[in-house]
């Protein structure tokens, strides 16, 4: 649903039937125009990545169509002399920015780019080296350091490349967990969105020899309330429906071929019911996809990478956008990494960089939403309407 189609809605007036009835709409009503007035355009941060990747192209790419500012004021952490390298690599692109050495300096009505620094830098497009990570990282850094000083209200952030990203300074494996540290939150989860198509990992980047020993009951139930609470405040869905999959193929064919779906699988979703969660499985994986079975759910939790991310990325066609869902504040990033083949070509396709873009702008409404709902004037009425509301029976099998 478009912006317009979406405030119509929001002030559409309904038949009045009653004093009650008036009563009710009235207060409705006043609640929304509160919200529309808290939803003011938000300013997203942007980390360029690898700059040997795509990320920088992409970012310019985006940005050039000027009717994004109508949504979102975005600040580039980057600097100057690599954006203009790349830029003038696509004469065609019309790019425009404003420098900012502080955050008071902020244009609403155009693009924003942070210097985070002032040396030259060599940039070789699609080669892998110690340079395009370590300026990948000051970037994220420093665009971290805002967000956390609110600065900025939600941030994307473009691939970069796990090898040359490792220093003394700077040991995880990616986006996630650094986020997971620097917000110091016991736990996150990625989660893999195209639309109402949603892929939870209860396992990140680890070697397959290694993924059984990190699957345990505490740690999916730990997923499963995080899933469940995200998907209720980032994503507006009052009573969210999650699918679990099996580890093993067949999902053990009841313990005949491994048996942590019993053991393990099985007593978490057990306890997460109990946490009023509506989960249900261990699915079979290969079942599960083949037969669409995700679309009855509003999230499916993988036990590991490669069983979420491939069928996702098989069935998102490119518009797949990676969130981490459990932090204080909103990340969102395209779901493909550096494209080392492609940079500096000119060939690199920003769908998944806006969806990516425009998926953060929305979590980002959807949380000061929820905030205004749990302020509600209406909240008192909640538990008589639910009192009478039938639950949605979920065929299992």
């Amino acid at each position: 649903m478009n912006e317009k189609s979406r405030n119509n809605r929001l002030f559409s007036f309904a038949p009045i039937r009653s004093v009650v009835n008036t009563t009710i709409f009235f207060a409705i009503f006043t609640w929304k125009i509160k919200i529309m007035t808290t939803l003011q355009k938000p300013v997203i941060g942007i980390s360029c990545g690898d700059l040997n990747g795509i990320g920088i192209e992409l970012i310019i790419k985006t940005f050039s169509d000027n009717r994004i500012l109508e949504h979102c004021t975005p600040i580039i952490f980057a600097s100057n002399k690599v954006i203009n390298f790349y830029r003038k690599s696509m004469p065609e692109v019309n790019f425009t920015y404003q420098n900012i050495k502080d955050f008071s300096r902020i244009s609403h009505k155009q693009i924003n780019l942070y210097n985070c620094w002032e040396e030259e830098v060599a940039v070789n497009p699609g080669q892998l080296s110690d340079t395009g990570g370590k300026y990948a990282i000051l970037s994220l850094q420093t665009a971290v350091a805002a967000l956390k000083q609110k600065q900025i209200d939600g941030l994307v952030t473009a691939p970069i490349h796990k090898k040359n990203i490792q220093s003394p300074e700077f040991s995880f494996t990616g986006h996630t967990p650094y986020l997971k540290s620097m917000f110091g939150v016991n736990d996150v989860v990625m989660m893999l969105c195209a639309g109402n198509f949603r892929v939870a990992l209860v396992t990140e980047h680890i070697p397959v020899a290694e993924i059984a020993r990190h699957i345990t009951k505490e740690k999916i139930v730990s997923k499963l309330n995080i899933i469940q609470q995200s998907l209720q405040k980032d994503f507006g869905i009052d009573k969210p429906r999650i699918a679990v999959l099996g580890l093993n193929p067949h999902a053990g064919d009841e313990g005949v071929i491994g048996n942590e779906e019993e053991t393990i699988i099985k007593p978490a979703i057990k306890e997460a019911k109990n946490n009023n969660i509506l989960v249900v499985g261990p699915y079979s994986p290969d079942a599960f996809f083949a037969r669409r079975s995700f679309e009855r759910f509003d999230a499916v939790l993988a036990m590991y990478h490669d069983q979420g991310l491939i069928p996702f990325k098989t069935l998102a066609t490119g518009e797949g956008v990676n969130y981490t869902a459990g932090l204080p504040m909103v990340r969102t990033s395209p779901d493909h990494g550096t494209a080392f083949d492609i940079a500096g070509k000119d060939k690199a396709d920003t769908s998944s960089f806006i969806t990516a873009v425009f998926e953060c702008i929305n979590i980002i409404k959807h949380r000061a939403e929820y905030e205004e709902n749990r302020k509600n004037p209406l909240r008192k009425m909640t538990p008589s309407i639910l009192a009478n509301a039938k639950d949605e029976i979920i065929d299992e099998g």
